[in-house]
């Protein structure tokens, strides 16, 4: 999940402009409830996503937007709606691919090594900040071709975040045609659906299978606690940590890795270092931890 560029809006919508106070409110604000640091400079970002919050409100101004939120009562229901403004969907099938990788040719192997006792082992996945589910259905791809030549497990995919414009996208499971540029052709043959419709021909679908693997529920990382299982064998937590504080990094770290069974790999972006000392994992890849 990162934080949106601007985007072009008609000349008269530029007018109004948030005034310091209250860009710094809301700052503050999307900082305490979910964790994400925006720095001063980015206020005509800010504004530039709130205008299309205003237009659906049918609001003329920032400071009515203003009003609402912090002085007339309106940021309990309003507070869902500005997260999803603020926040956007930056994500890519396979991104990152070195992680996809290291799932196949180590981590899957030393996960199923380490329950050989059980029959048919259930691997569970949990992308900690899953956007619009390109991560989740990546490596549910992974996982059911890997799965398919062997027969040896089964898996079970969570993917959580913190917008639910984007959680009700990849509950979904379409994507443009262009988007999946990054999965190799036999994957797309595999587990994913083209439209028939003529007027839908750069579209395509996560196949059924795949959907029925992959759960995705809100989840705030700055909650105290997490409704989550405690013995995930994989949490994916990719180019989040950069948006938060070095605290609130480790406890969010932290509580991640008490949701992993000893042994689980924790996966992070690979442009974020390990934050604090997680005294739980050691770092046994770029960007990847196994929980000791």
């Amino acid at each position: 999940m990162q934080f949106a560029q601007p985007t072009s809006f008609s000349p008269q919508a530029t007018v109004d402009q948030l005034s310091h106070r209250d860009f710094t409110r809301i700052v503050d604000l999307i900082g305490a409830e979910i964790g994400v640091r925006l720095h001063s400079t980015k206020q005509s970002m800010v504004e530039a996503r709130l205008r299309r919050r205003l237009r659906d409100l049918q609001m003329t101004s920032f400071a009515e937007y203003s009003d609402l939120l912090f002085r007339r009562a309106g940021l309990e229901t309003e507070l869902p709606h500005l997260v999803n403004v603020l926040t956007t969907n930056k994500t890519d099938f396979f991104r990152e691919p070195q992680h996809f990788d290291l799932l196949r040719s180590t981590i899957v192997k030393d996960l199923l090594a380490s329950r050989r006792m059980e029959r048919l082992p259930t691997i569970k996945v949990w992308s900690a900040a899953c956007s619009t589910g390109a991560e989740a259905y990546t490596t549910a791809m992974v996982l059911a071709n890997m799965a398919e030549k062997t027969g040896a497990f089964r898996y079970s995919i969570l993917g959580t975040d913190v917008s639910t414009e984007v959680l009700q996208q990849a509950r979904i499971g379409i994507y443009p045609t262009q988007q999946i540029a990054p999965v190799p052709q036999d994957m797309q043959l595999k587990y994913l659906l083209w439209s028939r419709r003529e007027s839908l021909p750069s579209e395509v679908r996560i196949v059924p299978e795949l959907r029925r693997r992959t759960n995705f529920n809100y989840l705030n990382l700055m909650d105290q606690h997490y409704p989550v299982d405690r013995d995930v064998d994989i949490v994916f937590l990719r180019n989040v940590l950069i948006y938060f504080s070095k605290e609130d990094q480790a406890k969010v770290i932290d509580k991640l890795v008490s949701h992993l069974r000893p042994g689980g790999y924790l996966l992070l972006g690979h442009s974020e270092p390990m934050a604090g000392k997680c005294e739980a994992v050691r770092q046994v890849a770029t960007a990847t931890f196994q929980k000791i």
